[in-house]
């Protein structure tokens, strides 16, 4: 863990490198100490004016495209990281190997001020052109970096606080790198473990396509670690290791450099282990680890271009729903085997896709391509040629061979428009006459292609007020929206705590001996969730990556945008005071009595939400409770 640093010993560390010339010794970490000098051993000047404009629109459109592959593994972990992001001020983003910004979410008002600060796509945040910054010395040290304020070698950037971390390959390659930035003044004391954890997810999908045909073994001291994040992952070929995750190299000592060249019998001191089940290994020095062996067969050969589903995460969360959700899926599946088109309509993170998903498992097209395109998302002067692909030389920067485009590869499967209601004017008159038509030309004409596939849109804006604004086309919302199906908000859902429950059981909390504590259930089931499902499983992912196995999650353990004072935008200590149990005491009462109130006076239900019983409830409140159950 970082040790915490004042602003006034950054301060004085400043005073004695850049004014008196002397090293900052104990004023800031090496790791800074060290960029700095990196950084005036290439003469840079830290209150110099810096010109880092971005690059042309044409340069953006086409380093995006030749790093397309890569968004598209780091689209979900974004996604993820998107909403909390929003609700702290602060932009995830996601660079090349080089520095380069390619892209970047969050909050929309400090987007605007990072673009001063020249923190904005197409600019890139190398050392070399940026001076000390989390983007640059995470790629020169190719590990997790936390920069705050001052700590930034240009003076200009004092004004972040920025926390990235690269992503590598199975052979220990850079191949891009996520970072999550917000205000100084505003630190998100969680930042650099978010951003571990989505890496770790994003290396895990990255390390798979390394399996096919392979040896693999999965390692770590505690069994029940296995099968989660923080395992190691050996992968050999012949006795030769041939690709690795960072945490199987921590666990032996061995550097990135010895991938490819060394072979099992110079790594463990055992016999490989046999069968499928966990096994003990001794690795050197005579170390013991639980290990477990598969063998990975290799892959059918593709017969098109993104033609299954996107890869996800190891640990997958099956969907929960309940009954009356689960009659109204296999219905809307029926009407989607009748070629008749559903509209999603729900808040952000209330589940769209995961229901979209269903849909098409339930479908008759399920062993077919569900293709899902985010239509918020896409750049706007890209999403043009991504929908409907394009013909050799049809702009510059196309690929030389062209492109079949998004629509083409759901042919004979599902096609999900996820956020159809942020789909540019331009674009919806050409998507209608798609849907109408059945067929679609690439830009650069060429001959129209038929296509045939199930519509499912969804938006967390309501379209048919967009129609009447006219914001929305109105021949397009009837096409894709012949069928609604709403999604309640997770406020709504009188289960919360039961539902809290279920997703930390799937993720592996109980796995880990990690429960969580009673109060901090209680308080999860009384927040708002703005960002719904999605925001709750961020917030579990997070919990369990900073987690210790055998520790109860406590509240003060949860992400600081989550704890009980963030409700009412006062800052929460990372421990209380004894002079501020009678406060928290005094939030619970609240949060009781809120419950008690959203559940009309019912005591039972109340409790049920809560995730406590019914006798916590009155010994609690007391005459309140009694009062509201007579009442009742």
């Amino acid at each position: 863990m970082r040790r915490t640093l004042s602003t006034d010993s950054i301060r004085s560390a400043r005073r004695r490198f850049f004014e008196a010339g002397l090293p900052p010794r104990g004023l800031v970490s090496d790791t800074i100490a060290q960029s700095w000098n990196r950084c005036r051993a290439l003469g840079l000047a830290s209150d110099a004016r810096l010109d880092a404009g971005p690059l042309e629109q044409a340069a953006v459109r086409a380093l995006r495209e030749r790093y397309e592959e890569l968004c598209r593994l780091c689209r979900p972990e974004m996604e993820a990281l998107y909403t909390d992001a929003q609700a702290t001020g602060s932009v995830v983003m996601l660079t090349a190997p080089d520095g380069l910004i390619l892209d970047a979410m969050g909050s929309a008002d400090f987007l605007d001020k990072a673009a001063r600060v020249s923190l904005r796509p197409g600019v890139t945040w190398s050392e070399d052109h940026t001076g000390t910054n989390a983007i640059g010395t995470a790629l020169h040290d190719k590990r997790a970096v936390e920069v705050r304020g001052a700590e930034h070698y240009f003076g200009a950037h004092r004004v972040l606080s920025c926390s990235a971390s690269p992503i590598l390959d199975g052979r220990g390659r850079i191949v891009g790198l996520l970072d999550l930035s917000g205000e100084a003044s505003v630190h998100h004391v969680h930042a650099l473990g978010m951003v571990r954890f989505a890496v770790d997810q994003i290396e895990r999908r990255l390390l798979e396509r390394e399996l096919a045909g392979r040896e693999v073994i999965r390692l770590h001291a505690d069994a029940a670690l296995l099968g989660t994040h923080r395992e190691g992952v050996l992968v050999f070929e012949d006795h030769h290791l041939v690709a690795a995750n960072r945490y199987a190299l921590d666990m032996l000592g061995v550097d990135w450099d010895e991938v490819g060249r060394c072979r099992y019998s110079s790594l463990f001191e055992s016999a490989q282990p046999r069968g499928r089940g966990v096994q003990e290994l001794r690795g050197p020095g005579g170390i013991a680890f639980q290990a477990q062996r598969d063998v990975i067969p290799a892959r059918l050969p593709r017969t098109a271009r993104r033609s299954a589903a996107p890869s996800t995460p190891t640990k997958r969360i099956a969907p929960l729903f309940d009954d009356a959700m689960r009659d109204a899926l296999q219905r809307h599946a029926r009407l989607l085997d009748a070629d008749i088109p559903v509209l999603l309509q729900g808040e952000t993170g209330s589940g769209k896709e995961v229901a979209a998903r269903e849909l098409h498992r339930r479908s008759r097209r399920a062993d077919a391509p569900f293709v899902a395109i985010n239509c918020a998302a896409l750049p706007e002067n890209l999403i043009e040629s991504e929908l409907f692909g394009y013909r050799p030389g049809a702009f510059t920067g196309a690929r030389r061979e062209g492109a079949t485009g998004l629509l083409r590869d759901a042919d004979g499967g599902v096609l999900f428009l996820d956020e159809i209601g942020d789909m540019p004017a331009a674009l919806q008159t050409r998507l209608l006459r798609v849907l109408q038509e059945r067929e679609i030309t690439p830009l650069g004409g060429g001959r129209a292609t038929p296509v045939d596939f199930a519509v499912i849109a969804a938006s967390h804006r309501d379209v048919a007020a967009d129609v009447e604004s006219g914001r929305f086309r109105a021949d397009l919302y009837y096409r894709i929206a012949q069928t609604t199906l709403c999604l309640p908000p997770l406020r709504e859902q009188a289960d919360l705590a039961d539902r809290i429950t279920q997703l930390w059981r799937a993720l592996g909390g109980d796995d880990q001996n990690m429960p969580l504590a009673p109060q901090t259930l209680q308080h999860l089931a009384t927040l708002s969730w703005p960002g719904n499902m999605r925001q709750l499983i961020g917030a579990l992912r997070t919990l369990l990556a900073l987690g210790t196995p055998g520790q109860t999650i406590a509240p003060e353990d949860l992400p600081a945008n989550l704890q009980p004072a963030r409700e009412t935008g006062r800052a929460m200590p990372t421990r209380l005071a004894d002079g501020d149990i009678p406060a928290m005491e005094q939030l619970q009462r609240e949060a009781m009595r809120a419950a008690l109130d959203a559940c009309h006076g019912n005591v039972s239900a109340a409790a049920r939400r809560l995730g406590i019983s019914r006798s916590t409830l009155y010994r609690k409140l007391g005459a309140d409770a009694t009062r509201t159950s007579a009442g009742s």
